[in-house]
């Protein structure tokens, strides 16, 4: 049981990673929205997403709901790791 915990602690640091460089590409406004790449990060992370910036709304001009989703999926990543 304890190796279930461990891959699927995993799995969530590898989704926290996307998250965050689709955090870092929407500072670079030149980036090409049509590029493949772009394209299957954000119908990777965009279920998630989507679904935090329903319930958080923004500070005025500022979206924080990837920082809440990061800091939930690390604590249910720390959470399975000691469960591990």
């Amino acid at each position: 049981m304890g190796n279930l915990f461990s891959i699927l602690a995993s799995l969530i640091n590898f989704y926290s990673i996307l998250i965050f460089i689709r955090v870092l590409l929407t500072w670079f406004p030149n980036i090409d929205p049509y590029n493949p790449i772009v394209q299957i990060l954000r119908q990777i992370t965009d279920p998630v997403l989507e679904q935090a910036r329903r319930i958080i709304p923004p500070i005025g001009m500022v979206d924080i709901s990837s920082m809440v989703v990061l800091i939930v999926l690390y604590a249910l990543s720390n959470i399975l790791q000691s469960w591990a």
